[in-house]
């Protein structure tokens, strides 16, 4: 019996301003072909199939696609909704859709009941809000924290599997007490109420995790399978791609990293602006998705057009100068005591980069300066004449 274990497709989702539709579509060619090559039986997306409540069409029709696909490679296609999914939106028609072979589970009063691939019982947990009523109702939870909606989720999975053979599944979207996170999750947690422990998925032979996008293992039986595309610059140096799953006869589950492939590189520069724009230590990331930090100690004049010539993908700039702190004045104490023209002058070579304004713009501007006080005299003289009349 063999498994594919994914999660957090979130399609639809952007990197800095750049859409992932294509490197999402990328990696669906790359299940497919992994399904048909290794002769899988089931899909298991472990929630965030969508990156918003209301997704785009374009990712609607890339999810229509991906799983009309797997379906015709031989595969069951079985969806659980995380906490970016619509729950009503994700499920609609799902009892229909299941006779197709595409399972989708979103409703908590679903759990307990499995998905049955041969032999095997795969049991969809949707993403589960533990402050909402219809959850804690649906499962008799008496304790409303992601750990209690989830322990009494698991109950019930425990319960059905008792009657079944050793080939069990559990797919959940949740922070795993022992799983490391990144930047691009929507955190759920709240000082750490939200960590479950992993010991919630005893029980089963394998528990196949979504929410985290960095693939890793967080006890003997129980994975994150990660993202398959890279959604933050955090996350560079990770391998992205899924879990090949094999549940052998005595239920023991053995697991093998399949690695999609990469649309894009991620690189991660720091330093001076010259020595990132000179050194050829950087010319593998001529061609990535680049994220430049710049330590130079006075912020260089028209850095991002020039890291654009030679990094044309370069999607995020920072700046972390080194040196003597110096003390942060505000705006208002800086100019305290300049005269106004000074003030104006001072902007103009601020906005062009440092060429200061020449003898006919300072000209223009003390005439627009003395306009603007003969127009505030005449106000204030207006105004001292209307309350005169109203004494």
């Amino acid at each position: 019996m063999k498994l594919i274990h994914t999660s957090d497709w979130h399609l639809g989702r952007s990197f800095h301003g750049v859409g992932l539709l294509g490197a999402q579509a990328e990696y669906v060619d790359h299940l497919v072909e992994t399904v048909r090559s290794e002769g899988v039986d089931a899909v298991l997306v472990s929630g965030d199939v969508y990156d918003r409540a209301l997704p785009a069409p374009d990712a609607v029709r890339l999810l229509s696609e991906a799983a009309t696909r797997l379906i015709d490679a031989g595969a069951r296609v079985i969806l659980s909704s995380g906490n970016h999914d619509s729950a009503i939106r994700l499920g609609f028609a799902a009892d229909l859709l299941s006779r197709a072979g595409l399972h989708i589970r979103s409703d908590a009063r679903s759990i307990g009941q499995p998905v049955l691939v041969d032999d095997a019982a795969i049991y969809p947990i949707p993403y589960l809000e533990p402050a909402a009523s219809s959850v804690t109702d649906a499962l008799g939870a008496t304790e409303r924290s992601h750990s209690g909606v989830l322990a009494a989720a698991m109950d019930r999975v425990r319960a059905d599997a008792a009657g079944r053979g050793p080939r069990t599944v559990a797919m959940a979207h949740c922070f795993a007490s022992g799983g490391a996170a990144s930047d691009s999750e929507r955190d759920i947690t709240a000082g750490g109420v939200a960590m479950v422990p992993a010991s919630t998925f005893d029980g089963v032979a394998y528990g196949a995790l979504g929410h985290l996008h960095r693939p890793q293992q967080v006890s003997e039986t129980v994975r994150y399978s990660g993202s398959p595309v890279a959604m933050s610059f955090s996350e560079v140096g990770h391998t992205k791609g899924s879990v090949l799953l094999t549940l052998d006869p005595d239920g023991k589950a053995r697991t093998e990293q399949v690695a999609a492939p990469v649309h894009r590189e991620l690189a991660v520069l720091r330093g001076d602006l010259d020595d990132i724009l000179d050194s050829r230590e950087h010319d593998g990331a001529e061609t990535s998705w680049v994220q430049v930090t710049l330590t130079d100690p006075v912020r260089p004049v028209g850095a991002l057009e020039r890291l654009h010539q030679r990094f044309p993908h370069l999607l995020q700039l920072r700046f972390d100068p080194t040196g003597r702190v110096q003390a942060v004045r505000s705006y208002a104490s800086r100019i305290d005591r300049r005269e106004p023209l000074e003030v104006c002058c001072d902007f103009v070579t601020d906005v062009r980069h440092g060429a200061a304004a020449d003898e006919a713009e300072r000209d223009l501007l003390q005439s627009a300066l003395e306009a603007g006080r003969r127009r505030q005299d005449r106000a204030e003289d207006a105004g001292r004449s209307r309350r005169r009349g109203a004494a």
